[in-house]
């Protein structure tokens, strides 16, 4: 009876965190996202060395651990002069970034060649083929990628907690030591995570399915690609 008393009166508090994390993991997947195209791009249609420099972040980024990043960033290379907020969300993009890049790289790879061909034919330049032609699709192609992207994000940002980051967990800490109901608090907490999971993700299955083309698939365009 004690635990529910105690989740009932923090549960305003800790659900003021949730608009810091959908924050941060907004601005990690924008930024990963801005950058994640040009990196797929040139990893798929690059140079040599463009490729190798791809592939070499890439690596770094999905092989280092969220919480070393996070103390490397934070006490390190950006200082005290960044907020922890901000440093979490770089922190989260670069990251996103380089997972993105690989989700953007598969959905462009499966895309038919010939379509960059084909656009040579008609006059256009490899540039505005890529922009006009062969991103539109692979985007289509990697928004089930991207939902993935956006739940290991959501969960990863709970980590960003001890950089002192106002955060869902950050909140359900200070309470938890306050109050003693640890596992209580930090099931509340997961509950939290849990919800904002499974509308975000009930969302971009809608957005899924409203700009899918029937009959169009990574299977099915590389299939129609084989064919021709």
């Amino acid at each position: 009876m004690n635990s529910l008393l105690v989740i009932w009166d923090a549960l305003p508090f800790i659900l003021g965190g949730t608009l810091t994390t959908v924050g941060a993991v907004a601005l990690a997947l924008g930024l990963g996202l801005l950058l994640g195209v040009p990196l797929a791009v040139g990893q798929v249609y690059g140079r040599p060395l463009v490729r190798a420099l791809v592939g070499l972040y890439v690596w770094f980024f999905r092989g280092v651990p969220i919480l070393v990043l996070l103390f490397l960033a934070f006490y390190g290379l950006m200082g005290p002069v960044i907020p922890p907020f901000l440093a979490s969300c770089i922190v989260m993009g670069c990251i996103s970034t380089a997972y993105q890049s690989q989700i953007f790289r598969g959905a462009i790879e499966s895309l038919p060649q010939g379509q960059l061909k084909a656009a040579r034919a008609l006059g256009m330049t490899d540039a505005r083929a890529i922009v006009h032609v062969i991103l539109p699709q692979a985007m289509r192609l990697s928004i089930p990628g991207w939902a993935n992207e956006f739940s290991i994000l959501l969960k990863d940002s709970a980590v960003c907690y001890v950089l002192g980051t106002d955060e869902i967990m950050s909140r359900a800490t200070a309470v938890a030591q306050h109050t003693h109901e640890h596992l209580a608090l930090f099931a509340l907490a997961g509950l939290i995570y849990f919800l904002l999971t499974f509308v975000v993700l009930k969302l971009l299955r809608a957005l899924e399915n409203r700009v899918h083309i029937p009959g169009y698939s990574a299977g099915g365009t590389a299939g129609m690609g084989a064919a021709g």
